[in-house]
Parts: structure tokens; C-alpha cells; sequence
């Protein structure tokens, strides 16, 4: 004789779920922390427009690198916020680079910077090597604000805090 199998209760399923995201988030967390103070990857960017750039080109400079898609809603909201961040501190030696994700249409990307007039550069990562080469950035935005050093000093998932990111450039900026 087989005994009935009772399905979980709704305790014990909620307690489940609330373990596996704390997991979820301690990992999170500590992927987060070992971003910070590791040196940027040594890459090529190509703009829009066909111009290069490499990391060790940027090196002296605070760099953010946006990696955000159009068909991103967050990305496309964040935007103007961007774009008022690098107004903001160009001047004192802010570069910023939005890099499309590989599966953005480069003729959308194209429209998208020409009709919302983006004042910072534009790249295309076509083949996926730009994101696999900063830890494999799947989920957009995705921000990384590099040191003059060249180290990564805070990445940001999902639109940052405006103001905490503004203070942290404020600091970098200075040094």
C-alpha cells in the first residue's frame, strides 16, 4: 500500500523561496564586491561613427560605461538622466560611453542617439565581446564607473540612485 503524498504547505513553500533568494542575494552582493577595485578589461571600443577607443586610452580619465539597449524601458528612462550626469561633469574630465548590447539593431541604436541628440559616445557591441568582457553583463542597464587607475570603482544594475552616483563622481573626479 502506497501512502498519499501531501504537498507542501504554504509555510514551508514560502520558506523555501525566501532561502533560495537569500542565496540569490548574498551572491549577488558578492560578485558586486569583487567588481570593485578590479582593473577595467582591456578592450576596443568602436563608436557609431567608426571612431576606436581602448581602456589604456582612457586611462587619467573617470569613465562610465552604459551598457543599455532601445528596447530596454529602464535604460530608455535613465537616459536623459545620463545625459544630464555627463553635461554634468564632462568638463571636469568625465568620459561616458553607452555601449548598445549585441542584440540592439545598430540601425535603432543609430536613430535612438540621432533623435535624442546623445552628447557622449555611442558604441556597438555586435559580436557580445564587450559585455562578455565585463563579466558577461546580461541584464540592462548595466553601469560601471572606472577610476582614473583604470580600476572599476562601482558597477550599478538597473538605474542607480542619481544622487549616490553624482557623490561618487564627485569623489572620483576630485582625486
Amino acid at each position: 500500500m502506497t501512502t498519499p503524498t501531501t504537498p507542501k504547505s504554504t509555510a514551508t513553500k514560502i520558506a523555501t523561496w525566501l532561502g533560495i533568494a537569500a542565496v540569490a542575494a548574498v551572491a549577488a552582493y558578492g560578485y558586486m564586491a569583487m567588481t570593485a577595485n578590479r582593473s577595467a578589461p582591456e578592450v576596443t571600443y568602436t563608436d557609431i561613427t567608426g571612431q576606436k577607443m581602448t581602456t589604456s586610452g582612457l586611462i587619467g580619465k573617470v569613465v562610465m560605461v552604459n551598457f543599455w539597449a532601445t528596447s530596454c524601458a529602464t535604460c530608455v528612462k535613465e537616459m536623459p538622466k545620463m545625459v544630464e550626469t555627463y553635461q554634468k561633469y564632462k568638463g571636469q574630465g568625465l568620459e561616458y560611453i553607452a555601449v548598445a548590447m549585441q542584440y540592439d539593431r545598430p540601425d535603432y541604436v543609430l536613430n535612438y542617439t540621432q533623435t535624442r541628440q546623445l552628447p557622449f559616445k555611442v558604441a556597438l557591441d555586435t559580436q557580445g565581446d564587450l559585455a562578455k568582457s565585463f563579466g558577461d553583463v546580461a541584464l540592462t542597464p548595466t553601469t560601471f564607473v572606472i577610476g582614473k587607475d583604470g580600476k572599476i570603482i562601482k558597477r550599478y544594475v538597473g538605474e542607480p540612485s542619481f544622487a549616490e552616483l553624482h557623490q561618487l563622481l564627485d569623489k572620483a573626479l576630485a582625486t
